[in-house]
């Protein structure tokens, strides 16, 4: 029997962008034994220490061994509250129970690293880090597992275009991946694992498809004999006669049925390539997310999602080959989210019509792309505008410049108070906020109506900041601690809360400058024009400074202390965004 190590890969940042990394699970090397099919995995003794060591178990997975399941018996936890998910095999919203109680199991499909992440991809990620978050809030232990298929047809070609190792290629980037993921303040999940790493669990799951009856071996290839399940196509709605030979499914004369996919691939020269009972070869492209979901989670689990494309064939091939591999695999809530479109067309690699996450974040902090995402609800398809990530910048600048502002007026003191201390109209606030929040998230994740709901307290912090009125009311700093803490909570589980208000102010000013192509002593110089102007009553002028900086999305504030300068949407801009929603309709 063989022994195989897999160590929990930790987030890797490009130290030239200034935007922390979230926080990083524990380092820990699991050490597995493979038996004739999956190698399963016992809990440890004990949790304490950094380091498992994991001994074999025929029966358990590693989710049933580390998240719940105790002697045979669940551990019991009962969530705050209950959410609601829309399930795809389903077709419906569906009240969301967990196998096992106060542990969920969600397994997501990543990407196929053979070129920097997409805004669609993006959109699948942020996604699933809000679902984690808020089944955290919820206080349920998620084991989150998330892959990397670090050996395909597409990596091999992009690494012979580019005369470059397809293993040293998808490792490149599968690590731009992980920093894209930290700018977007996407958590890591527990695990990751990646094809490459667990090809022993794809040969033993195909030796018991085969075993089972349900594939064919010709030429060192191993197909899969779809016409053998009859409920194949029910995820997706698609019938087997709708299924076009070259469809997103390879054209074999070999096969016995042309929908029959690979499980196997035989060799071919110059490809990488393992031993197995068929000969050399590598995985076809959906076995590996049976094997690696089944070595983590086991065969059956709670969350399975991605993007609405893998839908078909990806996760209706995935539910064929399991339950071929194990007559009991089963996945509770499909879940999936809308395409990311640009001018109407859905965004994609293959198209040439993406826009990378690194280009969007050249220019905008990161989370204001985050926050786009959030602005439309997950199964919705959104369609990507430069102007909305300049319309979700000037909302971030105004969220967090009020905090900042809230923050520097509290100080380091403890202003806490019993809730139902608070004056009313503040406690009403917090209270609708909190029910709004978990209200909207546990209906299928409503993420928008939650950004409109913190217009609120937003509002009255700003009152009680720098209002007449504001200023003098009973409780103002202990108001206030409240507000910012609620708000605080909110912004965490959206996964939009910054690890400081100043410095992300900071990040927000900088690419605003750097989009308007202005240093800020520029900025300076003519706020600087535009007072003397006033001063000398040259009124047209001061408005023409005033125009010109608006232009360039630079808006002037004057207030007692002066003129202050923050990031806004060209006027420009807003012209585009408007006629392009008349193009739409």
């Amino acid at each position: 029997m063989a022994t195989a190590s897999l160590t929990r890969r930790s987030v890797v940042l490009l130290s030239s962008y200034p935007f922390p990394a979230p926080p990083r699970f524990p380092l820990q090397t699991l050490t597995l034994t493979l038996n004739p099919f999956f190698s399963h995995l016992k809990s440890p003794r004990s949790k304490r220490t950094p380091i498992l060591s994991l001994s074999i178990s025929s029966s358990a997975s590693v989710f049933a061994a580390n998240n719940g399941v105790t002697n045979g018996a669940p551990t019991e936890s009962k969530p705050s509250t209950e959410l609601h998910l829309y399930n795809t095999m389903t077709k419906q919203k569906e009240l969301f129970r967990a196998r096992v109680p106060g542990k969920v199991g969600m397994y997501v499909c990543g990407v196929t690293p053979y070129d920097l992440s997409h805004i669609g991809h993006a959109r699948v990620y942020v996604t699933f880090d809000v679902l984690y978050r808020y089944l955290q809030y919820l206080g349920y232990d998620i084991c989150y597992v998330r892959n990397f298929t670090d050996i395909d047809d597409k990596i091999i070609k992009r690494a012979n275009e580019l005369r470059e190792n397809p293993l040293s290629l998808s490792s490149r980037f599968c690590d731009e991946f992980l920093s894209d993921m930290a700018y977007l303040q996407c958590l890591p999940p527990s695990f990751e694992p990646r094809v490459t790493d667990h090809i022993n669990q794809i040969i033993n799951m195909i030796k018991q498809i085969l075993l089972n009856g349900y594939a064919y071996v010709i030429e060192g290839d191993v197909y899969f004999l779809v016409e053998k399940i009859s409920a194949y196509g029910r995820l997706s709605g698609r019938k087997l006669e709708d299924n076009a030979p070259g469809e997103r499914v390879e054209v074999d004369e070999r096969k016995k049925n042309p929908a029959d996919f690979a499980l196997w691939k035989s060799a071919k020269e110059g490809e990488p390539s393992w031993d197995s009972p068929w000969g050399k070869g590598r995985p076809g492209w959906h076995i590996e997310c049976s094997a690696m979901s089944a070595t983590y989670l086991g065969h059956s689990f709670d969350i399975h999602g991605g993007g609405d494309d893998l839908k078909f064939p990806h996760h209706e091939n995935e539910i064929a080959q399991s339950c071929a591999a194990c007559s009991k695999s089963n996945i509770s809530y499909w879940i999936h989210n809308g395409f990311v479109k640009v001018k109407g067309d859905k965004m994609s690699k293959s198209k040439g019509n993406f826009i990378t996450i690194r280009e969007v974040i050249e220019d905008h902090h990161p989370l204001a792309l985050r926050f786009f995402l959030l602005g439309t609800h997950y199964k919705s398809p959104v369609t990507y505008e430069d102007a909305q990530i300049y319309i979700a910048s000037e909302r971030l600048f105004y969220i967090y410049q009020t905090l900042h502002d809230c923050e520097e007026n509290l100080g380091r003191q403890d202003r806490s108070i019993p809730e139902d201390s608070l004056p009313g109209d503040v406690l009403d606030c917090i209270r609708n906020l909190r029910r709004d929040f978990e209200k909207s998230m546990s209906d299928d994740l409503h993420t928008p109506v939650v950004l409109a709901a913190l217009s609120e307290p937003l509002k009255i912090i700003n009152d009680l900041l720098h209002t007449r009125k504001g200023k003098k009311r009973e409780l103002r700093f202990e108001s206030l601690y409240a507000l910012e803490k609620e708000v605080r909570s909110v912004l965490s589980v959206l996964g939009l809360m910054p690890p400081s208000y100043h410095e992300a102010l900071q990040i927000l000013r900088e690419k605003a400058l750097k989009r308007a192509s202005l240093t800020e002593e520029q900025v300076i110089q003519k706020i600087e024009e535009r007072t003397s102007a006033r001063e000398n009553k040259e009124y047209e002028r001061s408005d023409e400074i005033r125009k010109e900086l608006a232009d360039a999305g630079i808006a002037l504030m004057d207030g007692p202390d002066g003129t202050a300068w923050r990031p806004a949407v060209p006027p420009g801009v807003l012209q585009q965004l408007q006629a392009a929603a008349e193009t739409s309709n």
